[in-house]
């Protein structure tokens, strides 16, 4: 089983998305998925996120049956010529058991492993890395006026407890990342105030993912500035921005569909701090 090392020599992680869906706002579907996962392993990626239900704004759910005809075959068949780790990016347990079964050995759940009663047992029981995301709401309304009190301190607090959840249940302290939902429930401003309190949120012993590849709230600060907003293929440039900032706060891992662009970034950056 391929596990995550958070005190790996080649951390920062670079994961690189795959979209099995016909909805995605990035891609809409419109590529064959091994084709990509394939694109992306040649391109430098760590790690792959397989999903089969989009989480846009808006987006519909999808049954379990129909989800994990769409992302068994695609992880069977990575696993069977790629050695690394392997993530299945869904909110159904029995989803990402056959995931595991299939090859994945990540559980990426948008809602921290709340959305079932049964999904911190089978977390537990399928013994791989599970990575906790805040989420305001669901996807379908989660962009409706999101409301915080103090964003930070309240997603900080979300994350730290279902990370003591998950610890209860049986899943293994050094199996857990947390990320705080960038784009998920949130507005320009609070996505702005969680990627500056990047530092914060890694300085609790759970390695950090950020997650903000060709998110909306990059159009929106071109916005609030006079721009015009970018398409998202368009948002690469404020995507790399994102990223090397968390890496420099302390993120420990990044989530992008430009994986190659990311690589060069992050070797730039790297030989930049001395670190090449």
């Amino acid at each position: 089983m391929m596990l995550l090392d958070r005190t790996t020599a080649k951390a920062p992680l670079i994961m690189g998305i795959v979209n099995v869906t016909p909805d995605s706002f990035s891609d809409g579907g419109a590529y064959d998925a091994l084709a990509q996962a394939r694109r992306l392993i040649a391109e430098g990626a760590d790690v792959l996120d397989i999903g089969g239900e989009s989480t846009r704004p808006g987006a519909e759910s999808v049954s379990a049956g129909a989800e994990i005809a769409r992302v068994v075959p695609v992880i069977a068949a990575i696993a069977a010529e790629w050695p690394g780790a392997i993530s299945i990016d869904t909110l159904k347990p029995n989803v990402a058991r056959a995931a595991f079964e299939a090859g994945a050995t990540i559980w990426n759940d948008v809602t921290a492993l709340s959305h079932t009663p049964e999904s911190l047992d089978v977390a537990a029981d399928l013994g791989g890395d599970v990575i906790l995301m805040h989420m305001q709401g669901e996807p379908r309304t989660m962009q409706s006026a999101p409301r915080y009190d103090d964003v930070v301190a309240e997603v900080e607090s979300y994350l730290l407890q279902r990370a003591v959840s998950a610890v209860l249940a049986g899943v293994a302290r050094e199996r857990i990342w947390l990320d705080p939902g960038i784009g998920f429930g949130k507005t320009l401003d609070h996505n702005l105030a969680l990627i500056r309190a990047t530092d914060r949120l890694a300085s609790h012993g759970f390695p950090l993912l950020m997650a903000a590849s060709r998110k909306r709230f990059i159009a929106a600060l071109e916005e609030r500035e006079g721009g015009l907003p970018s398409g998202a293929g368009e948002r690469i440039g404020g995507t790399l921005a994102v990223h090397l900032h968390a890496i420099a706060s302390g993120a420990k891992m990044v989530r992008v569909h430009d994986v190659l662009a990311m690589r060069q970034a992050l070797r730039v950056w790297s030989a930049l701090q001395g670190h090449l």
